[in-house]
């Protein structure tokens, strides 16, 4: 039996999944058979993206920093789908780059609210389901910033760590109702916005290439075929794991460059 057929009636839900390395998760999991909804802000590129997709996926409208809204949502893909199989918690947003004295309470609450009180609920309410059923798989998207330091990046390394402890919190608790909890740390990829930033000289790529081992940035299939996998039944013995990708980036520990450009 093939992996498609294997996960052929099963639902995965992809919140933040309209672009980046959420969508590329949306199409990695489309394409091993699961019927995907894709869960986002905007909820006109969301039907775009579904539509890409295929005519089974779906798509809803989900601010996850609201609770009542992530609550209705979820109901709504109840009543749509009858189950939800797979979560991944991928939706985020970044955070100011400002140097730490000129960082506001309010940016650093808002980071959070995404990151951390709307991966609680979504997992939660999802939680609700498969508890009953005896099974399922949730995946957060934590990030090498909650693994090491970058400067200025307080509010979105403390939000990205706080997912790496849900995580294993959520794994142990779980564990018995047949649920598996687990994260990816993805160092820096090639996302549509992240190349409009190098486009625009925000970012220098030889220079951050030279920081990570592999010497270059994750392509977001990359990313997505890690996150598949931790989503299969190939994957079934791991729970509570931090799973990095990121080219060697949290490996290296030596000084100067981590891989020579020429």
């Amino acid at each position: 039996m093939t992996q498609a057929q294997n996960v052929s009636k099963k639902v995965a839900v992809v919140t933040g999944a309209a672009d980046g390395i959420g969508f590329a998760i949306a199409e990695q999991l489309a394409s091993s058979g699961h019927t995907v909804v894709i869960a986002d802000l905007d909820a006109a590129k969301a039907q775009q993206r579904a539509e890409t997709l295929g005519a089974r996926h779906d798509f809803i409208r989900m601010d996850v920093a609201s609770e009542a809204e992530v609550v209705a949502a979820f109901g709504e893909i109840a009543t749509r789908h009858g189950q939800i199989d797979v979560l991944v918690n991928n939706a985020g947003i970044g955070d100011s780059h400002l140097p730490t004295l000129q960082q506001s309470v309010d940016s650093f609450d808002r980071i959070l609210r995404v990151h951390l009180n709307g991966l609680f609920v979504t997992s939660r309410e999802t939680a609700r389901m498969m508890i009953g059923r005896g099974s399922g798989v949730i995946l957060n998207i934590s990030s090498i910033a909650g693994i090491t330091g970058l400067p200025r990046r307080n509010a979105y390394g403390a939000a990205k760590a706080g997912v790496a402890a849900m995580t294993r919190s959520m794994a142990c608790e779980w564990a018995q109702h047949g649920i598996r909890v687990n994260a990816i740390a993805p160092g820096y990829a090639r996302t549509a916005l992240v190349q409009t930033l190098i486009d625009a000289g925000r970012i220098d790529e030889r220079r951050l290439a030279r920081r990570i081992p592999l010497g270059r940035l994750a392509e977001p299939k990359e990313i997505a075929q890690v996150a598949a996998f931790l989503c299969s039944p190939a994957a079934s013995y791991m729970t509570g794991s931090i799973v990095g990708v990121d080219g060697g980036w949290t490996a290296f520990g030596d000084f100067g460059d981590a891989s020579v450009q020429e």
